[in-house]
């Protein structure tokens, strides 16, 4: 079978809802299947949803009038993972870290970067303020809409 064929059939399988498709031409026989690559990030959620619970013990010991004022503070000025995928602090293994607790940071400053899908993504502070906790570790799966920092 002819090489552009099958990168067009490949590219067509791609585009669309098909799952699997086999063809036969004669003595060649072809079958693609495209992968279900979001299995990968089904595990994840778990890990993700234990980091939170430190802090609603943390709320808890607080006094009562403290407590409340603290989730509508943190989800106001947090900024949130816009997809899936892992969370780096710096745009290369060797170099320096984006932005560290308590530093300033301007609106469209990048704050970390998200790979997905072999991609590297820079995720900007949509405002400027102070990074008042950085919420995920280097190197850990995020989802969408996770929170990764809270500026204020």
């Amino acid at each position: 079978m002819d090489l552009r064929k099958l990168k067009t059939l490949i590219d067509l399988v791609a585009e669309s809802d098909i799952a699997e498709l086999e063809i036969t031409e004669g003595e060649d026989k072809v079958k693609i299947v495209k992968s279900s690559a979001p299995v990968a990030y089904a595990a994840p959620p778990a890990p993700v949803y234990a980091a939170p619970a430190p802090v609603a013990t943390e709320t808890a010991a607080a006094s009562a009038s403290a407590a409340p004022a603290a989730p509508i503070a943190l989800e106001a000025d947090t900024v949130k993972s816009p997809m899936v995928g892992t969370f780096y602090r710096s745009p290369s293994p060797g170099s320096a870290v984006f932005v560290e607790v308590g530093q300033t940071v301007e609106q469209g400053q990048p704050l970390c970067i998200i790979e997905a899908m072999k991609l590297l993504n820079e995720i900007e502070a949509d405002k400027a303020g102070v990074v008042k906790e950085i919420l995920v570790n280097n190197g850990e799966p995020v989802e969408y809409g996770q929170p990764l920092f809270v500026i204020v």
